[in-house]
């Protein structure tokens, strides 16, 4: 389901709880969703608030997945498949043809996901995420052809 910016706050919690080093505050939220260059969408478990969400950022026939988090409680629940399933088909619906993306390496749940939809590996970065504990992660760029 698409998102709009009144799922801001709901947004920028499921973010706080995707591990990143720095969550996204509801601002942030808003006016990203709120961006014509922009695609959100959420996933709903049994309550009205989503249990997921993943907005990519779109220029010309490219998109590039931002951010993509279900819920802790959520997890393993398949609702990451079937979000990025029904986000992929909305991008090539809008003319897509190239998703791109950065993983953690070692982030194995996330990398079996985007592997199941046909990502593969085109690069990597070292050092590109900070932890909280200080150091730096790789990241692993991938890519996916929808035409």
């Amino acid at each position: 389901m698409r998102l709009d910016a009144g799922y801001a706050r709901q947004v920028a919690i499921l973010h706080h709880q995707g591990g990143f080093a720095r969550g996204w505050e509801p601002a942030e939220c808003a006016a990203l969703i709120a961006d014509a260059g922009v695609a959100a969408d959420g996933v709903f478990g049994r309550s009205s608030d989503p249990a997921g969400f993943v907005m990519s950022r779109k220029a010309a026939d490219e998109a590039e997945i931002l951010s993509i988090v279900v819920s802790p409680a959520s997890r393993r629940d398949g609702l990451g498949r079937a979000l990025l399933s029904a986000h992929l088909a909305r991008l090539a619906e809008d003319g897509v043809a190239h998703v791109f993306l950065e993983v953690e390496e070692g982030n194995l749940a996330a990398e079996r996901l985007y592997r199941h939809f046909g990502f593969r590996e085109v690069g990597r970065r070292k050092g590109y995420y900070p932890k909280a504990d200080g150091s730096r992660a790789t990241a692993i760029a991938m890519r996916l052809d929808l035409t």
